[in-house]
């Protein structure tokens, strides 16, 4: 992966271990998938990964490769985890401090009819909620340190008309 400084331009290549392990910036790229009914996709990560064991998701994603930008890894990941193909738009990056460790994240969002064949050494459940019910989720389950505030950026981003696509904040 890249290691990136805190105007996300790289600054050379890292082993994410490393990138963890010193707290150094990097890049994730996510997407917050809808339906055609505009309901958000939520999963529940499978019980053996080593992040966040077990705990609700809003986007799917992970860190970017070298050379890859926030649209493709995050196109790379749905087809991973959800064994679907999207394509994906990326809405806004900005400095994610929760979490293991400090990162540049990429939201995208892309609309998916349905998922394929998820992958269950990475999701063990999955389903569509409207706006409310991932709102009430959101407080009654535990999710991701990064969940509510990827959807309180996303909400905004898409209710401001003037915010600029792929702009950092």
């Amino acid at each position: 992966m890249e290691r990136v400084d805190a105007q996300d331009r790289v600054l050379g290549v890292v082993s994410r271990r490393e990138a963890v392990r010193e707290g150094w910036l990097h890049r994730v790229g996510v997407v917050v998938c809808r339906d055609g009914q505009g309901r958000f996709l939520v999963h529940r990560r499978a019980e053996q990964l080593s992040r966040f064991p077990g705990h609700y998701e809003l986007g799917v994603g992970g860190a970017a490769g070298v050379g890859e930008s926030y649209e493709q890894a995050a196109a790379r990941e749905v087809s991973e985890e959800l064994g679907v193909r999207a394509t994906v738009c990326l809405r806004f990056t900005f400095l994610n401090r929760g979490g293991l460790s400090p990162h540049w994240l990429g939201v995208c969002d892309a609309v998916l009819p349905e998922v394929g064949a998820a992958d269950p050494g990475e999701v063990a459940w999955h389903g569509w909620l409207t706006e409310l019910e991932l709102q009430r989720a959101l407080q009654q389950r535990t999710f991701t340190p990064d969940s509510q505030e990827i959807f309180d950026r996303y909400l905004g981003c898409r209710a401001d008309p003037t915010s600029s696509r792929g702009g950092r904040s």
